[in-house]
């Protein structure tokens, strides 16, 4: 197949957006499809893959990561046609995601539309009325997903989300992006623990983008009492972002800066090393989709500690490869605590690693492919996504 991915975020940003269009891109030419990637221009940055197209972008001071794509290019307009495409995949409803579908529409293509991200949760950054800005955000998203003829939820909570919120009850399956474990299998533990200076450590480790809507404060308060209780506790985030330095603020005002090392961006290929050295995973952010770095750390065998939130609860069963707790930070204190326990972290991790064999990114590429057959049979049908 030729297949055309629309994202408002790609390399260099590193986000689980990028993750997920870069992890099916590989798998699916390794397959032997030709996958387009089609993301905003980003300055001093030279693509390595082939079939990468760029279109201009502004780079915004306040997200230097993130650039705004503007959705025009003649040049792009052009190429469009002779690339053959059979499927347009959309992982944006805006910008880039909004010329998918009108490019889709001009070539009597199929729209597939990923529901990457609770949109709603990411009003705060607009100052003005909130329930102004999430009616209007919900009025835009009715109106996307009517113009697709498929939609993609992360995870069932997303799809219940669709379901009650939306209306949308056909033509939606459910597909986590997916990890390639054989990342994780050949690591050395004991190794990377001296490499890192980890030995004598017990090290907490939490991954994501350093922004409000991912409860990194509750997240440090939680964690305060744990690190206080014994000097060889760490804490270990990776990730960056526009609230790095609050953070940074908060660990020394919670008298814990000493023992938390924000590490910044750390790259996909390197994240497996850190998370299989680490012995606790905790997580805070009550606006994932699917719980992407979660299932991540349980391919490297880490019991989780996390607030119980769309996503984390889909890969998370309670009890059984670690503790979901409310959103308050007693409540994930005590979970953590738990998990102090050696006995009680190898029985989680055992089943942690488990559970993560059913998230193989290549079987979850396999179903992918028959969405876009799927989707193919309903353009010719004149079938779009009903929102009720």
């Amino acid at each position: 197949m030729h297949i055309g991915f629309y994202t408002n975020a790609y390399y260099p940003t590193v986000s689980g957006v990028v993750r997920s269009v870069s992890s099916f891109r590989d798998v699916l030419a390794d397959q032997g499809h030709n996958v387009f990637i089609f993301a905003p221009l980003a300055s001093e940055y030279v693509d390595t893959q082939p079939f990468v197209f760029r279109y201009p972008a502004i780079d915004l001071p306040q997200y230097p990561q993130f650039p705004f794509a503007i959705p025009i290019s003649n040049c792009l307009d052009r190429i469009l046609p002779s690339l053959g495409l059979d499927v347009v995949h959309s992982h944006h409803p805006v910008l880039l995601g909004q010329i998918a579908v009108a490019k889709a529409e001009e070539l009597r293509l199929p729209v597939v539309f990923t529901f990457h991200t609770r949109y709603r949760e990411y009003s705060h950054y607009l100052a003005i009325s909130q329930d102004f800005v999430k009616e209007q955000i919900d009025h835009w998203l009715r109106d996307y997903m009517a113009r697709c003829h498929h939609i993609i939820a992360p995870s069932e909570s997303i799809r219940d989300l669709l379901s009650h919120e939306y209306g949308v009850t056909s033509q939606v399956s459910v597909l986590p992006t997916g990890i390639d474990l054989n990342t994780y299998r050949d690591l050395d533990r004991a190794a990377l623990r001296k490499q890192y200076g980890w030995e004598d450590k017990l090290i907490l480790i939490s991954v994501g983008r350093l922004a409000k809507e991912k409860n990194w404060d509750t997240l440090l308060r939680a964690a305060s009492p744990i690190l206080k209780s014994d000097p060889n506790f760490s804490l270990v985030v990776l990730g960056d972002g526009a609230e790095r330095k609050d953070l940074r603020k908060l660990a020394k005002n919670l008298e814990i800066a000493g023992q938390v090392d924000f590490l910044g961006e750390i790259t996909p290929n390197d994240i497996p090393g850190y998370l299989t050295a680490a012995d606790v995973f905790i997580f805070a952010s009550v606006t994932e989709t699917q719980g992407l770095v979660t299932m991540e750390a349980m391919a490297a065998g880490l019991p989780v500690a996390a607030i119980d939130a769309t996503g984390t609860r889909d890969v998370v069963t309670d009890g059984i490869e670690g503790f979901l707790t409310e959103n308050s930070a007693p409540a994930l204190t005590a979970a953590i605590e738990l998990l102090l326990d050696k006995e009680m972290r190898l029985q989680f991790s055992q089943a942690a690693r488990q559970r993560a064999e059913t998230f193989g990114i290549r079987f979850l590429a396999n179903r992918l492919l028959g969405i876009y057959t799927q989707a193919g049979e309903d353009v010719k049908a004149g079938r779009y996504v009903r929102c009720e």
